[in-house]
């Protein structure tokens, strides 16, 4: 785990209730590409189901990020990338089950007119920092 300092709510920045506004660490910078809710076989998770299809980018986001030495507690940005902000909470249930509330990482949710496949209800890429 790398040591990151979170800001939740800057002095004259109104507080966010679901992430940080600033997080501040040392190390080495990870991309992880939007990940879509297909598993290793590239079948979709999840037909219709934005719960499913969280939990299964979820999880190949965790994999993503192992394969780079890190984990979800390196996470310091998320964007969400939702075909309808309605899918919003079932994102954040994912989330919360990876990442603690005194853990969130900044945060940005986009909402798109349509996604790589129509199937798709979202795509959610990651930046970490690694301990050297």
């Amino acid at each position: 785990m790398s040591e990151l300092t979170r800001i939740p709510a800057p002095d004259g920045v109104a507080a966010a209730a679901q992430y940080s506004h600033v997080v501040i660490g040392t190390g080495r910078f990870v991309a992880i590409a939007g990940q879509l809710p297909l598993d290793e076989h590239r079948r979709l998770v999840g037909e219709g189901d934005p719960e499913a299809q969280a939990r299964q980018v979820f999880v190949n986001l965790g994999r993503c990020l192992a394969a780079a030495g890190a984990g979800f507690d390196d996470i310091i940005k998320l964007t969400y990338f939702v075909t309808d902000m309605a899918h919003m909470p079932a994102i954040r249930a994912a989330r919360t089950a990876h990442i603690p509330d005194d853990r969130l990482p900044a945060a940005s949710a986009v909402q798109v007119a349509a996604l790589v496949r129509p199937d798709v209800l979202m795509e959610i890429e990651a930046f970490a920092v690694v301990p050297e």
